[in-house]
């Protein structure tokens, strides 16, 4: 009876293993690594102002308050209130829309995530593979679509910065990619329309705002980690401290 507990308990935990790594990676598809940094404060704060320029329409981020980013990113409350916050009064407050559950619907087919633990949830090289992999389909409600996420309902709202482009009408799928995927897992484009960034400037951008949705996912995370050395530091030295006091006490036991 025993047995067949841990069997089945076994069997669950690859099965859960599995079925996330295949989430992880968008349902197959190659995701690029975001190499963000939530150490570095510049990026969070571009992050910050590109997020509520171009994300806080439509996504909110109702886990996280405005005075603990603005405490964390050296933005003062003053900053805050005159070019950051759309759709609050109080620093105190959090991120909200103000469009309603209804057009949410109609519009997109769906209310739009909130952002708080998107991070976490998702992983930021999916983030920033979404948000590098739109182009042009006609056959799209929206016009657009997304190599990461079929069919996605969110149209490409950075499409000014980056360009627009669609998929080429032939590339190889000979051979596989550095990372191990076949060709055919990260198709080819055609630029239609150039952005008003090259792809280098737009991939820093797009890492500026993963960097953002990963610190707001756990705005802790840095401290946490500090706090976490010192601990492990205070470990190692009591350890030699014990053990020189053991032997001290225990030096004359024969």
């Amino acid at each position: 009876m025993r047995r067949a507990t841990l069997l089945r308990a076994a069997a669950l935990c690859l099965a859960l293993s599995a079925s996330g790594a295949a989430f992880a990676a968008g349902g197959g598809a190659a995701l690029d690594a975001a190499n963000n940094d939530v150490g570095n404060t510049k990026s969070l704060q571009r992050g910050f102002k590109y997020f509520m320029n171009y994300c806080s329409g439509c996504h909110s981020a109702e886990y996280v308050r405005y005075n603990t980013i603005g405490a964390a990113l050296e933005i003062s409350d003053a900053e805050l209130e005159q070019n950051l916050m759309f759709n609050a009064e109080r620093t105190f407050e959090t991120i909200n829309i103000s469009m309603r559950t209804e057009d949410a619907t109609a519009w997109l087919g769906q209310v739009p995530p909130d952002m708080s633990l998107i991070a976490r949830s998702k992983g930021v090289d999916h983030i920033y593979s979404f948000l590098r992999g739109y182009y042009r389909d006609d056959k799209s409600a929206t016009g657009w679509n997304n190599t990461v996420v079929k069919n996605v309902s969110m149209p490409h709202v950075l499409w000014e910065m980056e360009g627009v482009k669609a998929k080429a009408e032939s590339h190889s799928d000979e051979g596989a990619a550095a990372d191990g995927h076949s060709a055919a897992d990260k198709p080819a484009f055609d630029v239609l329309a150039a952005g008003t960034m090259s792809a280098e400037e737009y991939d820093d951008v797009v890492r500026d705002i993963v960097n953002f949705l990963d610190f707001i996912s756990e705005p802790m995370q840095l401290e946490r980690t500090q706090i976490g050395i010192w601990i492990m530091a205070f470990l190692v030295i009591f350890f030699f401290l014990s053990l020189f006091l053991k032997k001290e006490i225990w030096k004359d036991v024969k």
